[in-house]
């Protein structure tokens, strides 16, 4: 028994699947890519030495219309060829009690298919000429020749955005910014669509996950969209609602005896303005409960336990190590930019078509965006500089509370309140 297996693939919407992977023991193989020559040649291997069966994955894989896969399967049958769709259950050695019904259904799902396929297919082109998905621009820009160019209207709305949040580290309080100031009104989930989306660093990011860098001129810098990004992932480690609170201390207190994370209160007296703020435990179940702590008092322990371990925080910190990991990201950009750049020539002297040169940017471009987004995420090299300048007390009695809210979240993971009889003690956590 002697048994061949074709498959199609278009290498702009799926992997070259496995020759060897289909379950039986083939003989031969034919395997096309975005091009059907090796059909042709199945067909006059077929016409000298048929095989008893032809497995192939889906019908639709013969030809790109449903009349060039009618005559496909008639020539086969023609052969007295087996064939075999193993995705579809279809066997044209199976006999039907209605064919021409069976015959019905299965050119409607070829045509649906191959209609997926005609549309797919042209949104991977798109991507190969780096052009913006279907479906309209994002607020801040318009859509141009073949990319996205800054609407000047609404691109300082965004970009005033972006800098409230960076400046102040409150998604909440960025968005209410907006809506007083612009009278741009937009939900807190928008909003953070916005700082996640790569549109605004310059990037153009598809539906499949994969992103192309510097597709057009972006809103922010690289450097404000890697802060907006460890900003994101420092708030997304406090409790809910306390990254726009307040207080700098807010979300970051925990109370060891109990576990319970501390919220700020405030106590008024009756015809007096002054107010006392207090930190108490949110979830106590202890009985008694674990009494609240002078808010004041624990900011000036923070303050002073920050001025004196942050810099021996920093100093144990492997600064070699973590620069070697940044060259290394940076060199392999370079080597994939060097590549990139010899792509022109290679087309010039006929090495490669232009299709063929399309796709292999494309994949260049994806692969030095996943490395520029993994450079992101890496602490700031001028950590150390930055530890000596905040390690002075007198730097966080300057700043507001919202500002000295940012500071404490860059460096502080959690504050550990341990009680011991009426007196208590501070532990701090930092981040790195």
């Amino acid at each position: 028994m002697k048994i061949f297996a074709y498959t199609y693939t278009d290498p702009l919407l799926e992997p070259t699947p496995d020759p060897t992977d289909w379950g039986w023991e083939v003989d031969q193989t034919y395997q096309d890519l975005g091009k059907r020559s090796q059909l042709q040649q199945l067909f006059n291997d077929c016409k000298t030495q048929p095989p008893d069966y032809l497995l192939i994955r889906r019908l639709e894989e013969l030809g790109d219309s449903v009349e060039s896969v009618s005559n496909a399967i008639a020539q086969f049958q023609a052969l007295e060829v087996i064939l075999i769709a193993v995705e579809q259950s279809y066997n044209s050695s199976q006999e039907s009690t209605s064919p021409r019904l069976d015959l019905l259904k299965l050119l409607q799902e070829i045509q649906h298919q191959q209609r997926s396929r005609r549309i797919r297919s042209g949104h991977a082109r798109n991507r190969l000429n780096a052009a913006p998905p279907p479906g309209k621009a994002p607020y801040g820009y318009r859509r141009g020749k073949g990319k996205y160019i800054i609407d000047r209207s609404t691109s300082p709305v965004v970009k005033d955005f972006f800098e409230q949040f960076i400046l102040y580290g409150s998604l909440r309080g960025a968005v209410r910014m907006m809506a007083k100031k612009y009278g741009k009104k937009i939900s807190v989930t928008t909003g953070r669509r916005w700082l996640t989306n790569p549109v605004y660093r310059g990037d153009t990011a598809y539906q499949n996950g994969e992103i192309i860098s510097d597709t057009h001129t972006a809103i922010i810098s690289r450097e404000e969209g890697a802060q907006v990004d460890r900003l994101l992932r420092r708030n997304s480690r406090l409790p809910s609602r306390t990254a726009s609170a307040p207080r700098s201390l807010a979300g970051l207190v925990v109370c060891s005896e109990c576990q319970s994370h501390m919220t700020v209160s405030r106590v008024t007296i009756r015809n007096q303005n002054k107010e006392y703020l207090y930190l108490r435990p949110i979830t106590c179940q202890k009985h008694p409960k674990c009494r609240a702590i002078p808010y004041q008092e624990v900011l000036e322990y923070t303050i002073n336990a920050v001025c004196r371990d942050l810099p021996l925080a920093v100093a144990q910190m492997n600064f070699p190590q973590l620069d070697a990991v940044k060259n290394s990201f940076s060199e392999a950009i370079a080597r994939q930019q060097e590549i990139l750049d010899q792509l022109p020539a290679l087309q010039e002297t006929g090495i490669l078509d232009e299709e063929t040169a399309k796709f292999r940017a494309y994949k260049l471009h994806t692969e030095i965006s996943d490395l520029q987004a993994k450079l992101a995420t890496l602490p700031p090299v001028n950590l150390r500089s930055v530890a000596q300048s905040v390690s002075i007390p007198q730097f966080w009695l300057d700043l507001s509370e919202s500002e000295r809210r940012f500071y404490f979240r860059e460096f502080i993971r959690q504050i550990k309140i341990t009680r011991q009889d009426k007196e208590w003690k501070l532990q701090i956590i930092f981040i790195f």
